[in-house]
């Protein structure tokens, strides 16, 4: 997943701290970030984010996205962002399917939702 932010340091240290997303790499200067790569420690995958920069090649309105975080501890992971006051949008409950899901808004607008289903296999 990729994302621009109109304000990505801010944004970093929200999902550091309140999501748990750890900072592999950083690369900007002052306020502006070209890239970064925060990694999940929850498992594989990460996100890259960066600076809002209106018409470059590669640019997409901040704020827009949605993503879906699998945790093997959503309970947890729940009580963390609700003591940092993250703007939750769906409470912890579980699913029809039978996970435990909850989401927020970050501070841009984006919308993340988190759980402990990981999947369906793909089918052989």
């Amino acid at each position: 997943m990729t994302l621009q932010a109109t304000d990505a340091p801010a944004l970093i240290d929200f999902y550091v701290d309140t999501f748990g997303f750890v900072v592999a790499a950083r690369y900007g200067d002052g306020d502006t970030v070209h890239h970064a790569q925060l990694n999940w420690p929850d498992g594989a995958g990460g996100i890259m984010l960066g600076t809002h920069r209106p018409g470059a090649a590669w640019s997409r309105q901040p704020g827009t996205a949605g993503a879906y975080v699998v945790t093997t501890d959503p309970d947890t992971l729940y009580e963390r962002v609700l003591q940092h006051g993250a703007d939750v949008v769906r409470p912890l409950a579980k699913t029809d399917y039978g996970a435990r899901e909850f989401a927020v808004r970050d501070p841009e607008g984006n919308l993340w939702s988190f759980g402990d289903h990981a999947g369906e296999p793909t089918p052989t």
